[in-house]
């Protein structure tokens, strides 16, 4: 199939909102996590976006959600390339395609613990407008002017890199003329609750393929991209790799073998080979099993000279948001010309043999390998290209 055309992308996370924003602190090696703002009963540390998000315009308040107001803030910074879209391409031939993993589950926690201390659910909540993992593509839907097919997609992890291979099929099918893609997650109890049932979260910020990593940490944000059919591309996605090892669960194969196959699934639909990747943004969780079962699976198919980051050192791991925010943050790499270093304390374990850079890198990256890797053992690989 043909390459994406990426022709603008927005972000938010912890580390902040905007382009911008997110390469001064990528740059500088800042991480965005800290203290958690849900109360719980043990230690962690979370990246949650921390700036102020946007009301909603009065005719949507009804869909008035964290995750709602989240799309409209990726949407006001997504403005410019939309607006050409729009006047490019018929509504209806313009789709929105998004995932997540936990939708409103957040808005849904606060009302229900109202319900339990006062008898009553709020007088605003609206389980269909603000929980259901649709309610969000209304809000997108409305605001951006786009009136073709729309559907989120829920694969954990995965769930925002599957919007672009999505987005390929229906372009080469001639459903579609461009689509918003991406993906958002907030924060929620259920979420950081379940991962701690799992003994898979971190008490201090996450320190991927780290010898002394102790697990997650959990963030939140999301990123959109307008993909068409022609156009300015800023960037290509250039392949995409989807692949599903089914080996259990919660945990992938330990030797990384579906992760191997979406990586070469990747390289072999853009008809690329290994060389021509100059740095891989991998999924690098902070998890013993998953970094090293990713780092095999990255030294069978490249070697152990191609520089390997884990940007969720700074964010967190945004869960549905992440494919899509990691698609951006390969975007920058490939723009700005520089990878941000691999923070967090201690050495490199040993068991890890592939390069991870612990200082910035400068140079020229004309292709970036990002990998999303989730539970159940789905797999995605975006190679993202220089346009």
């Amino acid at each position: 199939m043909p390459p994406l055309l990426v022709t603008g992308y927005s972000m938010l996370s912890g580390l902040g909102r905007g382009r911008e924003r997110h390469r001064e602190q990528l740059a500088a090696g800042r991480s965005g996590l800290g203290a958690c703002p849900i109360a719980l009963d043990f230690e962690t540390a979370v990246g949650a976006v921390r700036d102020e998000l946007p009301e909603l315009p009065a005719h949507l308040q009804p869909w008035s959600t964290r995750l709602a107001r989240m799309s409209y803030a990726l949407l006001q910074d997504l403005d410019e390339p939309l607006r050409r879209a729009r006047e490019k391409w018929r509504p209806e031939r313009i789709a929105v395609l998004l995932g997540t993993s936990t939708a409103g589950a957040e808005t849904t926690e606060v009302a229900y613990r109202q319900f339990v201390a006062g008898g009553a659910f709020p007088r605003d909540y609206d389980f269909q407008r603000q929980h259901t993992f649709g309610a969000v593509l209304s809000v997108v839907r409305e605001l951006s002017g786009a009136d073709g097919p729309s559907w989120m997609a829920s694969t954990a992890c995965t769930s925002s890199g599957k919007t672009f291979a999505t987005a390929q099929r229906l372009l080469a099918a001639d459903v579609i003329d461009a689509a918003i893609v991406g993906g958002l997650d907030t924060l929620c109890t259920m979420t950081l609750t379940g991962f701690h049932s799992l003994q898979a979260l971190d008490d201090k910020p996450c320190r991927p393929f780290r010898a002394n990593r102790g697990g997650i940490s959990i963030g939140e944000g999301g990123a959109f991209a307008l993909v068409e059919r022609d156009g300015e591309a800023r960037v290509l996605v250039e392949g995409i790799g989807e692949t599903s090892d089914a080996y259990h669960i919660s945990a992938p194969h330990p030797e990384g073998r579906g992760a191997e196959a979406a990586m070469r699934q990747a390289l072999a639909s853009a008809g690329r080979q290994p060389a021509d990747v100059d740095h891989i943004n991998a999924h690098g969780t902070g998890t013993r099993l998953n970094d090293i079962a990713e780092a095999k699976a990255i030294q069978r198919c490249f070697g152990t000279e191609v520089p390997c980051v884990s940007t969720k050192a700074y964010t967190g791991h945004t869960l549905g948001a992440a494919a899509a925010i990691e698609m951006a943050f390969a975007a920058l790499a490939i723009e700005e010309g520089f990878l941000p270093p691999a923070i967090g304390d201690g050495p490199i374990d040993p068991e890890i043999e592939v390069n991870i850079p612990t200082e910035k890198t400068t140079g020229t990256f004309d292709r970036v390998l990002s990998n999303s890797f989730a539970f159940g053992g789905n797999n995605v690989s975006l190679l993202v290209a220089k346009a």
